[in-house]
């Protein structure tokens, strides 16, 4: 039985690619964001992307015939995020998108869904909204699976926690997935990557190396026969923060940054932590999200991270474009779900599906 997918808030497709390596095809894709929907659609030109506003979008059909159809998406999540702790309640109109998933939900009525957002909903007024879209899916007939799961559990050199609600029709449950083990680093992720320097802009280079052998099997999988590849993109900082990311050793942050460098802060207490984060090299990377804003640092250049290592890190492979200016595919990449996750998760459905569990 062939397994078709929809996609809904899709941003540039972490969770179609996850899909389409699971065996799912994708054939329809909605994504507002016209720079997120250009990488989409020249990523996934077999899939019809439809460019709007979700409220815009009525009845989808796909007819019913020899096929099951899984509807799946992450409505915008950063109302929910912890690091958005002013509009993360019930006012702030972005945590209501949820109510479109719900309504194409109910008008396709597909044999599974998967909705998918930040740990944060759980937490958010005490799991109010987790606990409304759960109460909402069972009740258009659906069982529900709930878990957190963690990318670098499952093959993904970061750090990064998502919240999954599985739904299936037909009365299924879906078990929290079993990790794969080690882990993968950021030295494993990146170390193939030309050397760079700070707001540099030239989009395709060469890799530091071609022997392949001397690759780790993660960065062979995501290369795969390409001799060079797209994304080489760093934002251009001011040289007193350059300065700045001398001082910060692996593992850092500012804290590790002379006082005197840090004088235009009125109260350096209040930085974040996750802000000037030098990435070590031998662990997996943390949360990569608005990486430009809050300056992840390169573990052993004094740069931020071009686009083509925040997308290694996300576990996109290397053939992978992306589009827009930098900014744009800066956020593209931050706000992106891990394939490599979302694969794990599409996989099981699929096993499901298929009467494997």
């Amino acid at each position: 039985m062939k397994i078709v997918g929809i996609d809904l808030f899709a941003g540039a497709g972490g969770l179609s690619l996850g899909a389409e390596m699971a065996g799912i095809d994708v054939q329809i894709a909605i994504e507002n964001d016209s720079y997120a929907a250009r990488t989409y659609q020249l990523n996934h030109p077999k899939t019809t992307v439809i460019v709007d506003d979700i409220k815009n979008v009525g009845q989808i059909d796909l007819g019913r015939k020899n096929h099951v159809i899984i509807l799946f998406g992450g409505p915008p999540c950063q109302g929910f995020s912890t690091s958005n702790q002013k509009t993360r309640n019930k006012d702030n109109p972005k945590n209501w998108l949820f109510k479109e998933f719900i309504r194409l939900a109910d008008s396709i009525k597909p044999e599974w869904i998967v909705f998918e957002n930040v740990r944060g909903i759980v937490e958010t007024e005490k799991g109010y909204f987790s606990q409304l879209i759960s109460s909402e899916i069972s009740g258009l007939g659906y069982t529900c699976s709930t878990m957190v799961l963690c990318a670098s559990d499952y093959g993904v050199p970061q750090i990064r926690s998502r919240f999954f609600l599985i739904g299936s029709l037909s009365g299924k449950t879906i078990e929290r997935p079993k990790c794969v083990m080690p882990a993968v680093t950021v030295a494993d992720a990146i170390s193939d990557l030309p050397a760079l320097e700070n707001g540099a802009n030239t989009d395709i280079l060469s890799y530091k190396t071609n022997d392949r052998s001397a690759l780790s099997s993660y960065a062979r999988l995501l290369r795969g026969k390409l001799d060079q590849c797209s994304g080489h993109l760093v934002t251009r900082n001011a040289e007193k923060i350059i300065q700045r990311y001398a001082y910060i050793p692996q593992g850092g942050n500012w804290a590790d940054v002379p006082d005197y460098l840090m004088d235009n802060y009125t109260d350096r207490s209040r930085c974040h932590t996750g802000i000037y984060k030098r990435l070590s090299s031998d662990t997996p990377s943390i949360t990569v999200g608005n990486y430009r804003k809050s300056m992840l640092i390169h573990p052993w250049e004094n740069r931020g991270l071009s686009v083509r290592e925040a997308a290694r890190l996300q576990s996109f492979p290397d053939h992978y474009r992306f589009c827009g200016s930098i900014g744009f595919q800066q956020q593209q990449v931050g706000n992106a779900v891990p394939p490599y996750l979302a694969k794990i998760v599409f996989q099981a459905i699929v096993e499901a599906e298929r009467g494997k569990i």
